[in-house]
């Protein structure tokens, strides 16, 4: 799981892995615990001091820790403006699918000499969005069962002419941090749920909406903490034991060779 360090407080039986990757350190060590019966690893993707910002965040190498320990599901919550009306703020969307407005950031483990094609359609897991949805329902809360997420480069706000062309596209929420986190999961054949808790309505979504603050996305963020830890620790009780989804056979076919 990739999340605030909020987060540590899921787990029991807490164990630091301290890990290396070819790609740098990760943001922080692996924390690994239990949840319902199930281990779990987490790790804060902004760091534990939140000292990485959106486009430096360490993506490969946090991913590259989880897959060397053996990690098969991703859950990667995340606080996103909401880009329509419909979508208010401390309401979750289970995101379907992403459009990446992110510049410079590594995103792939695939650099040559082998030229790897991964299949990126559907970028998110099926199996894990149908339980993360059922058991958002089962707790009463108030969940889109689908949802485009913009991802934008950050650390900066968008505009609001910005916002406003997203909002037209008919596009959900916005964040900074699904992309290149999703790919690089799809790239290691884990499965991948991003669960976007709304903060604020973006600039564009309204002409009187009022530019978003970083205490405000705090505020809303830290009120629902709870409802999403809840959310996410049923999710993971619940997660059959077998993956059933395309997920685990991702780089199949994907290679050229010569």
């Amino acid at each position: 799981m990739f999340g605030g360090s909020g987060f540590y407080s899921f787990l029991e039986d807490v164990e630091r892995v301290e890990i290396a990757t070819p790609f740098g350190s990760p943001s922080a060590s692996v924390t690994i615990g239990s949840v319902g019966g199930r281990r779990v690893a987490f790790i804060p993707r902004h760091g534990e001091r939140h000292q990485f910002p959106p486009h430096v965040v360490p993506y490969r190498a946090n991913v590259w820790a989880m897959r060397s320990l053996g990690v098969e599901r991703v859950f990667g919550p995340c606080a996103s403006g909401s880009l329509k009306a419909g979508v208010k703020p401390g309401e979750f969307v289970v995101c379907d699918q992403i459009v990446d407005r992110t510049t410079g950031r590594p995103s792939t483990f695939h650099e040559g000499p082998q030229t790897t094609h991964v299949s990126f359609a559907d970028p998110y897991c099926p199996e894990m969005r149908t339980v993360t949805i059922a058991e958002a329902r089962r707790l009463g809360i108030p969940v889109h069962d689908r949802g485009t997420a913009v991802v934008v480069q950050g650390p900066r706000f968008s505009t609001r002419a910005e916002s406003a062309f997203f909002a037209r596209q008919g596009w959900e929420v916005i964040n900074m941090t699904q992309m290149p986190e999703a790919v690089l999961v799809r790239e290691l054949e884990m499965c991948y749920v991003g669960v976007a808790l709304v903060t604020d309505h973006d600039v564009g979504v309204r002409d009187e909406t009022e530019p978003v603050t970083q205490d405000e996305v705090f505020r809303v963020f830290t009120e629902n903490n709870e409802r999403l830890r809840g959310l996410l620790l049923r999710a993971i009780s619940v997660m059959p034991d077998e993956r059933s989804c395309p997920c685990g056979q991702a780089l199949a076919g994907t290679r050229f060779e010569i």
